[in-house]
C-alpha cells in the first residue's frame, strides 16, 4: 500500500506499547496545573459541583467543619471535640462532627426525653431524610466513622495527596487517579500494588462498577522490627509532604496515625489524551466520572478535599460496596489461581460465558489481575463483538495482556497481536464467517500462557450451539459458567452434557467432523465446570442510567479508541477534522462492505466519511486506475480502524485519518466498512467549523416513506409459516 502524508507532520510515530515498568508512561498535571486550596477548593469543577452540594445543604453548621479544614485537610479522631459549641454543656459525650457538618449525639441517659430523641432518629436513619427546625441532624454512625477514618493530606507545590490507610481499610471511589504505594501493599480490582512498583492509572466512571482500593495485610516475615517499620513509613509520608507552612500541623497529625501496618499510597492527577478528549464534548461526558444520580441521591460522597484536589471522590453507606463478589465467584476465582500456580499439566484455557449483563466482563477483568500476580502476561480471547475489552466494537482479536486493567473497556484500548473484522455487533447473519475468524486466530495461540476466553451474551438457540463448539475447538479445560436469578438462562455445560450436545459446526464426540485435525481433538479429560451466582444488584438486566446501555459503551469504546490521535503532551484538543489525512491511491488498496449487499456504483457514496477496518490482504491488490472492489468478505488480519474523510474521483485518491502508525500502515491493501458506525458526537461536536457542519444535514424527512428506521419484528411469522383453517 503506497501510503505518504499530505505534509511532512508526523505526530504518531511513537505509539509502540510501552512495558510493564515504564516510568514515564502516564503524565501527570505537575505544577503548571491551577494549585488546590486543602480549605476546599477543587481543580475539578463537576466534583465541586457535587462538594458544594454536600456543603450547602446545612450552611450554618459547615461553617464549622470548613473552619476545620482550613487548618488541615486531615481529619482525625482528636478532631471529634472540636466543633462542639462553647457555652453548651452536656453530659454525654462530644457530638461527632459529619462531612456536611451534621452531629449525632451519645447519651447514656434513659430519660423520656432521650428515649424520644432515639426513636426520631432510628426513624430519620430509616427514611434518608433529614428535618429541618427540630434540632441536630443525625446521621448513620457507621457512615460517620468511615468518613472520619480517611487520613490524607493534599501537597500544593507537588500537586499530590499522600493517603494512609490502615489494615484492612478501603477506600471506594468515583474518579481518575494516578496511584503508586509508597509503603505496604493495596490491591486494585484484584490486582496487588506493592512498593516500588510503577505508577498505575485507576478509572472509576459512573458507568461501571466503582474501584475500591484495599489496604492489604503484609503476608511477608521481615526481620525489620514494628518500630522500624514504622520509622521508615514515616520517613516515607516526611519526603513527600514539605515541612513547615500552613500545614505543619496536618503533616503531625497524619505521621501520628502512621504505623506499622498502615499503607501509604501517593495519589496524581491523571491527565491522559482520552481524559482531555472526552471531556472536549462539553457536557455530554463532563459528568461521566462523577457520582451517579444513584449516589448523588443517597448523598453517597464524603466531602474530603484533600482527596478531590486530585480527583477522587470517596463513597460512603450502601454506594461504598464496590464490587459484590458472592461465594461462588469468589470459590471460582480461587480454583482458577490454584489451577496455574499447581502442578498442571498444561496452561489452563478458560471459557467464561453467560446470559448478557451477568456480569462477564467484570469477572474476566479480575481474574486477568489476579492472573497478573502470578504470571508475566495473559492471553485473552475476544469472541463477543458487542462489548469488546481491548478494541472497538466488530473486531475479534487475540491480545497479550502484561499489565492490569484499572478500569472499563473505553479506557485500555490497545493494539492486539492478532485481529479480525468481523464488521457488527452481532453474528447471527453469518454464523461460519464468525467461527472460522476465531480458528484463523486460535492458531495463533502459543500455548505458553493462560488464555481468558471472553463469549457472547447469546446462549439461546443457534448462539448456545456456537458456544458448545468453541469449548471443543478450543480444547477448553475450565468452563466459568455464569447465572443470575432463580430460573436458569441456559443449560449447565458440564463434561456429560457435551458428550451429547450438538453445535452449529461440530458433533457430538462419535460423529466428530474434527477427528482429522489432531489440533481439535476433544480432550479425553473434558473440563472442569466451575458454576457462578451473580448477586450484584441490577444482575440480568441492563443499566438504565446514563453510559450503560450497550450502544452508548460501544460509542465510548469507539471514542477511547479515536483518542489515541490526540498528542501524549497535555495541551488543547484537536478535533477530528484537524488532522492530516493519509492519502492511498485507488489502485493500490480493495474496499469492501462485510454486512450487505451494496451496487457497485453506491460502494463509494457509503463508504465516504464512514468507519473503515484497515486490512492486510494476502495477494497483491493491483487495479487499472479505478476502484477495486471485493467480491466476497476475506478473512485477514486488521491492524486498525480508520475513518474514510474523503474521496478524489479525479486523482483517486482515499483521505484516511487513523491513529495507526505509518509503518503498520504501509502493509494495508484492504478497507472494509461494516455495519459499526461513527460514535454521533464525532460529527455534530466539531470544534472550529464556522459553516455548516460537514458530513451532517437537517435538510431530511423522517415523512417520506423509507426515510427511517427499519423496523424488525422478529416475533412476526412469515406468510408461508402461519396456518390457515381449512373448511371440513
Amino acid at each position: 500500500m503506497k501510503v505518504h502524508k499530505v505534509s511532512s507532520r508526523s505526530k504518531h510515530e511513537n505509539r509502540n506499547a510501552t512495558k510493564r515498568h515504564s516510568k514515564n508512561k502516564w503524565r501527570t498535571h505537575g505544577k503548571k496545573n491551577q494549585h488546590v486550596d486543602p480549605s476546599g477548593q477543587n481543580p475539578r469543577p463537576s466534583t465541586a459541583k457535587f462538594e458544594n452540594e454536600l456543603v450547602n445543604r446545612q450552611k450554618p453548621k459547615v461553617k464549622r467543619l470548613q473552619k476545620a479544614y482550613t487548618k488541615a485537610a486531615t481529619v482525625t479522631s482528636k478532631d471529634k471535640c472540636s466543633s462542639q459549641a462553647k457555652g453548651k454543656a452536656l453530659s454525654a459525650p462530644c457530638p461527632h462532627v459529619h462531612t456536611n457538618g451534621g452531629t449525632e449525639l451519645e447519651t447514656e441517659s434513659d430519660s423520656e426525653d432521650s428515649q424520644v430523641w432515639r426513636s426520631y432518629a432510628k426513624s430519620v436513619l430509616q427514611n434518608g431524610a433529614e428535618k429541618e427546625g427540630e434540632g441536630n441532624s443525625v446521621l448513620n454512625q457507621s457512615e460517620e466513622v468511615e468518613v472520619l477514618e480517611y487520613h490524607a493530606q493534599y501537597e500544593r507545590s507537588q500537586n499530590h495527596t499522600v493517603l494512609v490507610l490502615k489494615q484492612g481499610q478501603s477506600l471506594c471511589f468515583r474518579g481518575t487517579c494516578l496511584l503508586m504505594c509508597l509503603s505496604g501493599r493495596v490491591e486494585v480490582m484484584g490486582f496487588t500494588i506493592e512498593q516500588g512498583q510503577q505508577p498505575y492509572p485507576l478509572f472509576s466512571p459512573s458507568s461501571h462498577c466503582p474501584l475500591t482500593i484495599k489496604a492489604m495485610v503484609e503476608c511477608t516475615s521481615s526481620a525489620k522490627s514494628r518500630r522500624e517499620t514504622r520509622l521508615e513509613a514515616k520517613a516515607i509520608v516526611r519526603k513527600y509532604l514539605l515541612p513547615g507552612g500552613a500545614v505543619a500541623e496536618a503533616r503531625t497529625r497524619l505521621l501520628s496515625e502512621v504505623d506499622a501496618d498502615s499503607c501509604v499510597v501517593l495519589l496524581q492527577p491523571l491527565d491522559t489524551p482520552l481524559t482531555r478528549f472526552l471531556s472536549s464534548f462539553g457536557s455530554s461526558f463532563s459528568h461521566l466520572f462523577d457520582l451517579s444520580s444513584k449516589e448523588l441521591h443517597s448523598q453517597a460522597a464524603v466531602y474530603n478535599p484533600a482527596l478531590s484536589a486530585v480527583g477522587v471522590t470517596a463513597l460512603q453507606g450502601p454506594c461504598a460496596r464496590g464490587l459484590v463478589a458472592s461465594n461462588s465467584y469468589k470459590e471460582a476465582l480461587s480454583r482458577l489461581l490454584s489451577a496455574w500456580e499447581g502442578d498442571f499439566d498444561r496452561c489452563p484455557i478458560i471459557l467464561v460465558c453467560g446470559a448478557k449483563n451477568s456480569g462477564k466482563s467484570t469477572f474476566n477483568r479480575h481474574l486477568i489481575n489476579s492472573l497478573l500476580n502470578h504470571t508475566a502476561s495473559v492471553e485473552y480471547l475476544e469472541c463477543d463483538l458487542g462489548q469488546t475489552e481491548f478494541t472497538p466494537p466488530g473486531c475479534l482479536s487475540l491480545i497479550t495482556v502484561t499489565e492490569p486493567l484499572l478500569g472499563p473497556p473505553f479506557t485500555h484500548q490497545r493494539e492486539p497481536e492478532h485481529m479480525v473484522f468481523y464488521g457488527q455487533a452481532e453474528c447471527q447473519s453469518d454464523l461460519d464467517r464468525y467461527l472460522d475468524s476465531l480458528k484463523t486466530l486460535w492458531r495463533h495461540y502459543s500455548g505458553e500462557n493462560p488464555v481468558i476466553i471472553n463469549t457472547m451474551g447469546w446462549v439461546k438457540g443457534h448462539g448456545f450451539q456456537v458456544l458448545v463448539d468453541l469449548i471443543r475447538l478450543f480444547s477448553v479445560t475450565h468452563v466459568v459458567q455464569l447465572s443470575y436469578g432463580d430460573t436458569p438462562q441456559c443449560h449447565t455445560l458440564n463434561p456429560d452434557f457435551l458428550r451429547s450436545a450438538q453445535g452449529w459446526h461440530t458433533h457430538p464426540p462419535a460423529q466428530s467432523a474434527l477427528a482429522e485435525e489432531p489440533a481439535n481433538q476433544l480432550s479425553a479429560r473434558g473440563h472442569l465446570l466451575l458454576s457462578i451466582h451473580s448477586e450484584f444488584e441490577g444482575a440480568g438486566t441492563s443499566g438504565e442510567m446514563r453510559h450503560q446501555r450497550s450502544n452508548e459503551l460501544r460509542e465510548l469504546a469507539l471514542l477511547g479508541y479515536f483518542s489515541q490521535l490526540q498528542s501524549a503532551e497535555p495541551g488543547p484538543i484537536c478535533p477530528l477534522h484537524c488532522f492530516t489525512p493519509y492519502q492511498v491511491p485507488h489502485s493500490a488498496i480493495a474496499l469492501g462492505v462485510t454486512h450487505c449487499d451494496v451496487a457497485p456504483n453506491h460502494i463509494l457514496y457509503a463508504a465516504n466519511a464512514g468507519l473503515v477496518a484497515l486490512c492486510c490482504l494476502s495477494e497483491k491488490v493491483a487495479g487499472r486506475g479505478g476502484p477495486v472492489l471485493l467480491p466476497q468478505t476475506p478473512i485477514c488480519q486488521c491492524v486498525g480502524l480508520g475513518v474514510l474523510r474523503g474521496v478524489d474521483m479525479a486523482r483517486g485518491l482515499y483521505f484516511l485519518v487513523t491513529p495507526v502508525p505509518p509503518a503498520t500502515l504501509r502493509q494495508v491493501n484492504c478497507l472494509l466498512l461494516g455495519e459499526i458506525t461513527l460514535p454521533k458526537i464525532l460529527l455534530t461536536v466539531q470544534h472550529g467549523v464556522e459553516t455548516e457542519l460537514p458530513y451532517v444535514t437537517t435538510d431530511y424527512s423522517f415523512e417520506i416513506t423509507g426515510a427511517g428506521k427499519v423496523h424488525v419484528f422478529k416475533g412476526l411469522a412469515r406468510s408461508g409459516f402461519v396456518k390457515t383453517k381449512t373448511n371440513n
